[in-house]
């Protein structure tokens, strides 16, 4: 009989906890449910993982970073800047509603206990690397091009890209209804205005 090795076993492990936590949610999945659907024992468990959340955000990191991937995929180097900004913007919150697992972003109650794994675990760090490297190029082409500004530094203008995602922590306070629509214009009017600096600087 062939023995299951370690890292088998623990993917096993994934594999039950993502499906559970896509059915189920966060919150009513237990340790025990994934350890009955995984054919091993809650001491088990433990020797994988220390916790049901540092397991919840391993999957997460793993759904994020796949969206993230077909996203760009998806992009057309060719495409106006202002276009594929807003296309880039709408589709990562289309991905995200449309993952039972990444839409517990935006239930703040839930992701407020989270966040710290989310972070000791290095989310945001592997979500800028994931993204940086691709929409550095985009820049660099852009500022080449002469369709951005120069006179920014290319690493402000991906600090400007960056900082547009972080308003969804704020979804519900900004109104879940208007949240799309304000999202989109507020990519229009950056990336209009990196252009419109360029514009500004030619004539003088």
């Amino acid at each position: 009989m062939e023995v299951e090795s370690l890292e088998d076993k623990k993917a096993d492990i994934f594999t039950c906890a993502k499906e559970l936590f896509s059915s189920k949610g966060f919150k009513d999945t237990n340790i025990s449910d994934i350890t009955k659907m995984a054919g091993i024992g809650v001491g088990t468990f433990y020797n994988y993982y220390p916790s049901k959340e540092k397991l919840f955000i391993e999957i997460y990191l793993k759904e994020n970073e796949q969206l993230k991937k077909t996203i760009m995929e998806s992009i057309n180097p060719g495409d106006d800047p202002v276009q594929m900004v807003q296309k880039l913007l709408a589709l990562n919150l289309q991905g995200m509603n449309s993952n039972p697992i990444l839409k517990e972003w935006y239930n703040r109650e839930l992701f407020a206990k989270l966040e710290k794994e989310f972070y000791e675990q290095g989310g945001m760090e592997s979500l800028h690397q994931l993204m940086d490297s691709v929409v550095s190029e985009f820049i660099k082409k852009w500022q080449a091009e002469g369709k951005l500004t120069n006179d920014l530094d290319d690493q402000l203008i991906l600090a400007i890209f960056n900082s547009i995602p972080y308003i969804d922590l704020h979804k519900n306070e900004i109104g879940i209804n208007h949240f799309p629509q304000i999202l989109d214009y507020l990519a229009e009017f950056i990336m209009k205005g990196l252009m419109d600096c360029k514009k500004e600087n030619d004539k003088s």
